[in-house]
């Protein structure tokens, strides 16, 4: 009996193993990384629910500061870390799904993720009130308070330089090149501590490092 168990504990962690191997190869995360992300991964996976799975409670209480702006965007967040959107969190996913915000991580995959986070209505275009609620998050998040008519501007001043064909939404493509002319609009994209997150387990929160001067409100 014990060395069945032995066997079965042995094969158990090359199954791991080779699991962290694949999603090093994956991502942007080292196998070391692996190893530190798994531990993190089971803390926050027990911290409400003890089954090995992140849930939702679980993520927003362990991942978030609960800011205005995560609490606007949590629920999409989510989504996108579920990606079998079964409901929960599992190893890989949260793998795969950190890894966009690793400092190393194609930028191109960060302006992506970016503009799918806004895209509220999974409609392929930021519209307008999705930008409206974009900037007010980012103000929300700066502690900022600005009068309506103020983000109204704002707004129709984003909208007047980054619709370059005019339909008044953004497209992707549209997206890329205004990111292109602001980059802090993806510098929450950006987790520097998860280069040493083997030396690191910090509350991975994510913080909108824009200034309201960065904003798109030009004359």
């Amino acid at each position: 009996m014990h060395s069945l168990k032995k066997c079965f504990c042995l094969k158990k962690t090359r199954h791991l193993l080779e699991t962290h191997d694949t999603l090093a190869s994956e991502t942007s995360f080292t196998v070391n990384d692996m190893e530190a992300l798994y531990v993190l991964y089971k803390r926050l996976s027990s911290s409400i629910i003890d089954d090995g799975h992140i849930h939702k409670e679980e993520f927003l209480q362990a991942i978030f500061s609960c800011s205005d702006w995560q609490n606007l965007f949590a629920d999409r967040l989510f989504d996108f870390f579920d990606l079998k959107r079964n409901g929960i969190i599992e190893f890989g996913e949260f793998v795969r799904s950190l890894s966009i915000f690793h400092p190393k991580s194609p930028e191109e995959d960060k302006i992506t993720f970016a503009f799918r986070v806004y895209d509220l209505k999974n409609t392929g275009y930021i519209e307008r009130d999705e930008l409206k609620d974009m900037v007010l998050a980012i103000l929300q998040e700066l502690k900022l308070t600005l009068p309506n008519d103020v983000v109204e501007e704002i707004v129709h001043k984003t909208i007047q330089e980054a619709d370059l064909n005019g339909d008044g939404r953004i497209d992707p493509h549209e997206w890329l090149e205004l990111v292109a002319r602001y980059p802090s609009l993806i510098k929450n994209m950006t987790l520097p501590y998860l280069e040493e997150v083997t030396a690191l387990f910090p509350c991975f929160v994510m913080t909108s490092k824009v200034r309201d001067s960065e904003l798109v409100c030009g004359n």
